[in-house]
């Protein structure tokens, strides 16, 4: 069988802002989710799995890749590295893999089977692990948009909080009894599929919550709870005065509870406070009418106790621009100082309700985030202003992670194309490494 043609590449395709140029550092990559490099300088890069179903940890060692581990749930979602020890994050674990090759899950039974999963971990001042931990649904409500429901027909959500639930219930035809007509399921929140609520009826609080920032050791013991209310925190990282920021991914118009408009948001992270999900937006109430979606319903308040007022993010991002990693500069030769860098992956849905939404104005990019003035500039972007797969360019696809490295320079994880009308799996081959520098511009 012939071999599946490379993706054609060509950085000319790419604006960047004047004095950067960029160019392809490694390619023909199986959907890597991103990298790390270790105090030598050599590069580690993380193989979701998601083209092949065998997620791997790789190593450039001379040009060739080495592969250093596999056998993890699908998909790898991050990598990062510490004296002398790899930290691979895949779906429900956290391992650690040794120099002379031994592994060791450190963190495992995370609520991790439902949309969104388990986070790369940072690390802390003080040598902690943090970590974010996906909800298991989009807005609290178990429904048909859940594909995992007859496998899993009992997954559902927790809170990190006691809270009292509204009592409101949402109607579905009922897909586990399909061959039953006018069947209707009736679902609750933070409920399994078909389980309705009650009024006033309360839920505990959980330490590995739905949408929860989690810290560890580093060799997992003392599991605790930092903050929950997100909905995505997919990647999480200290800056140099020891500060905790997070980016978040907002709502999507699909399922029983369907919100539009949600931000995706950049958070300064303040400890054992509720930052809104299932309830607020970017510090807004989603029983605000701007996320109606268009031809559905206002949505209603799940929680009767607000634990707190969510705090406000620190910058808000246009919806579906799914923010997948950022780093921080700290060298006066790239750029301010302190600025933080962004890799946005680009929307993923297809909306239940209203209009398909459109590639442009979000994602597929490279943003930066002025830490003083709180404004957001693009940074890199594709000339035609979409992904690369649909503009025929060689350009950017799937930015899914982003850091700075050797050569004063920044590497940027592009996982690759996607088959058409999955965005859960990708082509073989298409993932590539691009790295950005400081020209004589």
């Amino acid at each position: 069988m012939d071999p599946a043609p490379r993706r054609y590449l060509n950085p000319a395709d790419i604006y960047i802002v004047k004095g950067y140029g960029i160019e392809v550092f490694l390619e023909n990559l199986n959907s890597p989710a991103g990298i790390v490099f270790d105090e030598e300088g050599s590069l580690y890069i993380a193989d979701s799995g998601l083209s092949t179903g065998n997620p791997q940890v790789l190593k450039l060692v001379n040009g060739q890749l080495e592969l250093i581990a596999e056998d993890f749930v699908t998909p790898i979602s991050g990598i990062n590295y510490l004296n002398g020890i790899l930290y691979v994050s895949h779906r429900g674990f956290v391992t650690r893999i040794f120099r002379d090759g031994k592994r060791q899950n450190i963190i495992m039974g995370l609520p991790s089977n439902g949309d969104h999963y388990n986070g790369p971990v940072a690390f802390s001042p003080d040598y902690k692990i943090y970590f974010g931990q996906g909800t298991v649904t989009n807005s609290g409500i178990v429904g048909n948009d859940n594909e995992w429901v007859p496998v899993s027909p009992l997954l559902c959500d927790y809170t990190g909080d006691y809270v009292i639930l509204t009592g409101q219930n949402f109607t579905t035809d009922n897909i586990l009894t399909e061959a039953v007509t006018d069947d209707p399921a009736y679902t609750g929140a933070f409920s399994p599929y078909g389980i309705p609520n009650i009024e006033f009826e309360i839920r505990k609080r959980y330490t590995k919550a739905s949408g929860s920032i989690l810290r560890a050791n580093l060799d997992g013991s003392n599991l605790e709870q930092v903050a929950w209310g997100f909905r995505n925190p997919t990647f999480l990282k200290f800056n140099n005065s020891g500060l905790l920021y997070a980016v978040n991914n907002g709502f999507n118009p699909v399922g029983s509870r369907p919100i539009e408009n949600a931000t995706d948001d950049f958070y300064y992270i303040t400890p054992d406070l509720w930052y809104g999900w299932p309830d607020y937006s970017g510090g807004e109430p989603v029983n605000s009418p701007r996320f109606t979606p268009t031809g559905g319903y206002q949505p209603t308040l799940l929680l009767k106790n607000q634990p707190n007022i969510p705090p406000r993010p620190y910058v808000t991002f246009p919806p579906n621009s799914t923010l997948m990693s950022f780093d921080f500069n700290y060298n006066q030769k790239f750029g301010a100082y302190g600025d933080v860098y962004v890799a946005e992956y680009g929307s993923t849905i297809k909306t239940t309700v209203g209009e398909g939404l459109s590639y442009a104005g979000a994602g597929h990019r490279i943003s930066r985030i002025d830490m003083r003035a709180r404004t957001i500039s693009t940074f890199a972007i594709n000339m035609s202003g979409f992904p690369s797969s649909l503009s025929k360019g060689g350009g950017l696809e799937r930015p899914s992670h982003l850091m700075f490295g050797p050569n004063e320079s920044m590497y940027i994880v592009d996982m690759g194309f996607n088959i058409e009308g999955d965005p859960n799996i990708f082509v073989p081959g298409t993932g590539v490494i691009w790295r950005i520098f400081r020209t004589n511009d």
